[in-house]
């Protein structure tokens, strides 16, 4: 059976978002609902009459894409404590690329994040992480095209130490999930590479938020000696 467009967790976020920013919703029209083998909707396009505080209408259509996480993961050698990245490997339809990403996927259905985050890096790297190895980097969902998509992403990070042997482990893994046409393959790397590989912004953003966050750390941790 088909899901409802109301029923969705995508559609029930974007309007309370819409309607706690003060934003009136005059009237909601589906262009394209498509759905998932289970019968979830995995997208939405909509037709949409709104209007700001002020009575300005805003720009008429939607992408309901719904909410993503992204994860930094950053594997450290014990005997070294060198850091390298543990990356995945996989083409994207939106430009036949080759791409390198962080491990990362759509909550869809879910509202726990940090489950979601949990999920994905063992889907697609087949490391299992616990939830006190992750470090949120953003409280509120960072949103990566607000003129057209809902879409709003939850970056963390972890670091994991384990041995050279282990690291080596994770080279040239095939994974992804199951009936989702995930062909992932990982990837290991020095942080000062990955910046040339990922030609995905937030991968990029990602890397950049737990590379400053741990600055921060640094800094507070001076100030607190001093």
């Amino acid at each position: 059976m088909k899901q409802k467009l109301e029923d969705s967790l995508k559609y029930q976020q974007w309007l309370r978002t819409l309607q706690a920013n003060g934003i009136i919703v005059n009237k909601i029209e589906p262009l394209q609902l498509i759905y998932k083998p289970n019968g979830e909707i995995i997208f939405a396009l909509l037709s949409v009459d709104a209007q700001d505080k002020n009575g300005e209408k805003l720009l008429p259509v939607v992408l309901l894409r719904g909410h993503f996480v992204s994860i930094v993961t950053v594997l450290i050698e014990k005997e070294t404590q060198e850091k390298f990245l543990l990356l995945v490997r996989q083409y994207r339809i939106a430009n036949g690329e080759y791409t390198y990403e962080h491990p990362a996927g759509m909550c869809d259905s879910s509202t726990d994040v940090w489950q979601v985050a949990l999920k994905e890096i063992e889907e697609e790297t087949g490391l299992k992480v616990e939830k006190s190895q992750l470090r949120l980097l953003n409280e509120k969902p960072l949103y990566t095209s607000p003129g057209l998509l809902d879409e709003g992403g939850y970056l963390f990070a972890c670091e994991i130490e384990m041995s050279q042997e282990d690291i080596y482990h994770f080279r040239n893994k095939k994974t992804g999930a199951e009936g989702e046409r995930e062909f992932i393959t990982t990837y290991i790397c020095p942080i000062q590479e990955a910046f040339g590989l990922m030609s995905n912004l937030t991968s990029q953003l990602n890397l950049m938020m737990y590379l400053y966050k741990d600055i921060e750390i640094d800094k507070k941790k001076a100030n607190f000696g001093s």
